[in-house]
């Protein structure tokens, strides 16, 4: 058995992804989320590869005649070399993994693509993936294969993110100078991730220079970073502290209208690391986040993210490795109304252990087990008056209080080598506890007049106080996960994988993509959870000796329990959500197609998604009507054709360009048809729902990296120039109906947020 660790050389960051490659044995394996490596090797002297984009490869003979521990350090590429053709890399060892429907990018790739505003943006670079889109112009979040926001659980440093957005979803809360490693799976998820039916996005923060001290930076023109790093004790303990923010608002009070707006960010990541001894490293990491809005100071909101975690790193032995971690987790938001004098403050605290075990049994088994539990404490919100004239009567919306937990276990089996097999299951249980809960007629929180074809809210005939130790409902689902590989060639193989996930966690909301005053909503007497069935396939293959790769997939997924809102729906500050909710289904059915070149100077893909997103949701009789009379009807994440193109060119040592195209299909929305007249009021009467579409979204974006010559100073230093939407597309980020004032005639507004958008930073490191 040959194991240890992979790290950088100069910082002592260990390396997640690196391959370790045995060509005369065809073997291989990569380092975990904390740079281990495990593999069974025969006795004897075999060649070793160690290799890893960005860093210089590794070649050594080795010799087994024990368990052997073997700690290795990987020099950085300082300039471009000649190409070297080696021929059993990772892309073959990509061939013969199960693992499908995963993307990664590096942070330096991020690093040198056109962002708006010059803010490097993680959220936004993956969207130029396939399968992934925005939600719009402006918008947070993000979608998976025509899945809601929601639906992917975001996680940094193990810990849950709920909302990853900055200013409604211009900038996203991850600062790429902390990140270490991102990697999204839309599909195939192993048995360790829960709790979402959509995507896993899991961000690594960097764990710290442990040899020297470090600090890099940029300064833009609406925000500036600052990351600061350095050992505690050399080769054992570091610090990372890093902080962002932007402050554009220092120039609104220039503008005459806009004077007394107020709209900034800021964040903070910190993290310490300390290497006990061999077997053992703690991790002790954070982030708080914070936007505040202040409209003319009539109207103030803020909102952000508050994550500690610790995380103890263990191995038994050179086959079992281990890794604990106890979590923090607050996103809370605040609203303020002076002109109405009252206040609205809202949260959700979870408390997470994760216990997780990797075991390698041999060359060809490799186990991976654990538990997690999570404990949830959703605080609705607490309306409070701000004066004594105020007409607001204090009100407090129902705590939520909930247990998620869940057992999982996997087995990655080489059955041959051209056939592998992952294959795994989680057992996963959720407890909603005790509050003060609604008692309706029949247990029907919702009412249906057949006569005028209208959903209204029951009126409650009482309520129930339990206590916080009773259990309102309990359940459990098996979840099991399979995906197969075969390798028909050396350059080629067809993958197939089928998961089942659960998601607990609702939210309720009337808008594309998520907003600090959407509702959270956990599964419970009235709600139940959201099941997905998803199957793949999909074919791989290596072209040009390994400079370029395809990546084919296509995929199917079927959701029960989807939930939506009843034509009306009240949502905001709504204590009795069940009462404007009624359940469906959702099915996505689609294909993506991925050309990467990965050598020479111009690199990049092309990035292609074939898509259709439709949700139904039939009424709960059969005089009921449901939604859109019981018939299917487009998500509003559907978008059937999403195109990206990303490239990169070295032009020369001191300039890099790069460029993004995307084109997406119109998002659907909701239009009026016609409108009537009662009593000087106008009422419009809409056609059936998400039947219509915004126009086409396109765009263009340019950039240019010029690095001077540097040789023998401390520092180095990078101008980044960008335009973001470089011909000025008008994208609709909405369109509104109104009547024109002047000539009463109606009219059709399109809300475009972005034009051209012309921007500079200065990133610097020393």
């Amino acid at each position: 058995m040959l194991s240890g660790y992979i790290s950088d050389v100069e910082t002592n960051e260990t390396l997640i992804g690196v391959n370790v490659i045995f060509s005369d044995l065809k073997l291989g394996t990569t380092t975990n989320e904390y740079g281990f490596y495990s593999i069974s090797l025969p006795e004897g002297t075999h060649e070793l590869l160690v290799s890893y984009l960005g860093f210089e490869n590794y070649f050594d003979d080795i010799t087994l005649t024990q368990d052997l521990r073997l700690d290795l350090k990987l020099n950085p590429e300082t300039e471009l070399l000649d190409e070297v053709i080696v021929n059993e890399n990772i892309e073959k060892l990509n061939l013969k993994s199960p693992q499908m429907s995963v993307n990664t990018l590096a942070v330096s790739t991020i690093k040198k693509m056109p962002a708006v505003l010059g803010e490097v943006d993680i959220i936004k670079s993956i969207t130029l993936l396939p399968g992934v889109t925005n939600g719009g112009e402006g918008s947070s979040g993000f979608n998976v294969r025509g899945g809601a926001a929601d639906q992917n659980l975001i996680l940094l440093d193990e810990a849950i993110i709920f909302n990853s957005s900055h200013l409604f979803g211009f900038f996203s809360v991850f600062n790429p100078d902390a990140i270490k490693d991102i990697k999204l799976y839309k599909g195939g998820i192993p048995s360790n991730y829960g709790g979402r039916v959509s995507s896993v996005l899991n961000i690594y923060q960097k764990d710290g220079n442990s040899n020297d001290f470090r600090a890099q930076g940029g300064l833009g023109l609406i925000s500036s970073r600052l990351l600061l790093e350095g050992p505690i004790e050399k080769e054992k303990g570091s610090f990372l502290v890093g902080g962002r923010s932007s402050y554009v608002h220092l120039f609104l009070p220039l503008i005459e209208s806009v004077k007394d707006n107020k709209a900034y960010f800021y964040d903070l990541n910190t993290k310490l690391s300390y290497k006990l001894n061999d077997k053992n490293n703690l991790f002790l990491s954070g982030y708080f986040g914070r936007d505040v809005f202040d409209i003319a100071s009539l109207f103030n909101n803020a909102f952000g993210n508050s994550v500690a975690n610790f995380r103890w790193n263990h191995l038994f032995s050179n086959r079992l490795f281990s890794n604990l971690s106890l979590i923090y987790s607050n996103y809370d938001y605040e609203l303020n109304f002076s002109f109405a004098d009252f206040e609205w403050n809202s949260s959700i605290v979870n408390f997470n252990l994760k216990y997780d075990f990797k075991h390698y049994l041999t060359e060809k088994i490799k186990l991976e087990y654990g538990l997690n539990s999570i404990y949830y404490k959703f605080d609705p919100g607490l309306i409070e008056p701000t004066t004594e004239n105020s007409q607001i009567q204090t009100n407090k919306l129902t705590d939520k209080y909930a247990l998620e937990s869940a057992l999982y276990a996997g087995i990655n089996y080489q059955i041959s080598p051209k056939t592998s097999l992952q294959v795994g299951g989680r057992l996963s249980n959720f407890i909603r506890f005790g509050q003060k809960l609604n008692s309706y007629k029949n247990n029907n929180p919702l009412i249906y007049n057949p006569a005028l074809k209208l959903y209204r809210g029951a009126e409650p005939i009482g309520q129930i106080d339990y206590a916080r130790s009773n259990v309102l409902k309990d359940f459990t689902y098996f979840e099991p996960r399979m995906a197969l590989a075969y390798q028909n060639k050396d350059d080629q193989s067809f993958k197939l994988s089928y998961n089942r996930m659960v998601q607990y966690l609702h939210l309720i909301s009337n808008t594309n993509s998520p907003t600090p005053i959407d509702i959270w909503a956990p599964s419970g007497t009235f709600i139940d959870p959201q099941l997905l069935d998803q199957f793949a396939l999909g074919y791989f293959k290596t072209l040009g000796a390994n400079r370029y790769d395809l990546e084919f997939e296509v995929f199917y997924k079927s959701i029960q329990n989807r939930l939506d809102y009843i034509d009306g729906a009240e949502l905001i500050a709504n204590n009795a959500i069940e009462q404007v909710l009624l359940t469906g289904e959702a099915k996505t059915k689609g294909m993506e197609l991925l050309l990467r070149k990965n050598e020479g100077k111009l690199t990049g893909w092309i990035a292609y998604t074939l898509l259709r997103s439709e949700q139904r949701t039939p009424g709960r009789t059969p005089i009921e009507t449901g939604i859109n009379n019981g018939n299917w009807y487009f998500t509003p994440y559907d978008k059937t054709h999403d195109l990206s193109i990303t490239t990169n060119y070295v032009l020369n040592k001191k300039w890099d360009l790069s460029a993004n195209f995307l084109f997406q299909t119109g998002q659907p929305i909701t239009y009026p048809e016609a409108q009537f007249k009662f009593q000087n009021f106008s009422i419009p009467n809409f056609e059936q729902r998400n039947s219509s579409r915004l126009p086409n979204y396109h765009r263009l974006d340019l950039a240019a990296i010029y690095t001077p010559d540097q040789k023998g100073r401390p520092y180095t230093g990078q101008w980044v120039f960008s335009v973001f939407n470089a011909y000025n597309r008008q994208n609709a980020a909405n369109i509104r109906f109104q009547q024109n004032i002047e000539t009463g005639q109606n009219e059709a507004i399109r809300l475009s947020i972005f034009g051209i958008i012309p921007s500079v930073t200065y990133n610097f490191k020393f």
